[in-house]
């Protein structure tokens, strides 16, 4: 098995549309060459903020040959692949071609609920079945479960292609309980651009990040000072983004970085049903921080 370095900021890529809704491959073949040229480390496709519920089989695929074509074995990609059904997450590893594709991001199964037994033997049939590192993914906020530390570091110390866990539950106790026990071969990503820094001084590597989508350059500076241990001139940097943190979630993830991308120029601000843009309120707030810290005039 491969190995693959996932320290710094990886970037949770949006899917831009066009007016009409379809995709805009163009707009995104633009994004992921100013991502990989501004110091992200590693890129996530089809996960939660590319809209992938929303995108047909055909229109998956397509994202996913762009982008590996795109990035051209310059930064990692890991490719969003979990859901509900167990056996058809092992069918798709065992039938389908990854080949450009470092890792697999697979998220706490949602909307079943499963008890802590059940996503501790849907990780175990995932990790039998792949070839390639898994980065677990807990979003409680989202899944409507929460996987405790006691299952992760299960997971974690009993497969070995299970590398990371990107810890998107808030609870930094129950992080820094998986920081302090965890293997020492197996990374803890933060799930949240607000908590990257106070995890970082726990012990983290890095974030999956929604914000480095506009602020790939600024963004994995902080990560990259924060790892350095040089936490004065990272907290800085994070002090300026405080509150874009809270406008990017306001009004749902991908809504707020989506906005702040149409005002600078990348994308229409257009997303698929069920998700809409941000509220006119939230979108002027985003401008007016966006003027305060000199990227808008």
């Amino acid at each position: 098995m491969a190995q693959i370095n996932l320290k710094g900021m990886g970037v949770a890529l949006i899917t831009p549309f066009k007016a009409d809704g379809s995709v805009d491959y163009i707009a995104l073949g633009k994004l992921i060459d100013f991502q990989v040229k501004n110091g992200t480390d590693y890129l996530v496709v089809l996960g939660t903020t590319a809209e992938t519920p929303t995108l047909s089989a055909e229109e998956k695929a397509k994202i996913q040959n762009l982008v590996i074509e795109k990035v051209n074995r310059r930064i990692p990609i890991v490719l969003g692949l979990g859901g509900n059904n167990t056996a058809e997450i092992v069918k798709r590893l065992e039938t389908e071609s990854f080949e450009g594709i470092d890792a697999i991001l697979s998220v706490v199964p949602y909307y079943n609920k499963p008890s802590q037994e059940g996503i501790y033997q849907h990780y175990k049939a995932i990790a039998r079945a792949s070839k390639l590192p898994i980065v677990l993914y807990n979003v409680p906020g989202r899944t409507g479960v929460n996987m405790t530390a006691e299952t992760t570091l299960r997971i974690a110390k009993e497969f070995k292609n299970v590398v990371a866990i990107k810890e998107a539950s808030g609870n930094i106790t129950q992080m820094d309980d998986i920081i302090k026990n965890k293997p020492r071969d197996f990374d803890v990503i933060s799930g949240d651009d607000g908590i990257t820094f106070p995890l970082i001084t726990l012990g983290a590597v890095g974030v999956i990040s929604v914000i480095g989508n506009a602020f790939p350059r600024e963004f994995s500076r902080m990560v990259r000072l924060a790892l350095a241990g040089d936490y004065n001139n990272a907290l800085t940097i994070h002090h300026r983004f405080t509150e874009l943190f809270e406008l990017l979630f306001v009004d749902g993830n991908p809504a707020g970085v989506k906005s702040i991308l149409h005002v600078m120029g990348y994308i229409d601000n257009q997303l698929r049903l069920p998700l809409v843009p941000t509220r006119i309120t939230t979108f002027e707030k985003i401008r007016q921080v966006l003027r305060e810290l000199n990227i808008l005039c």
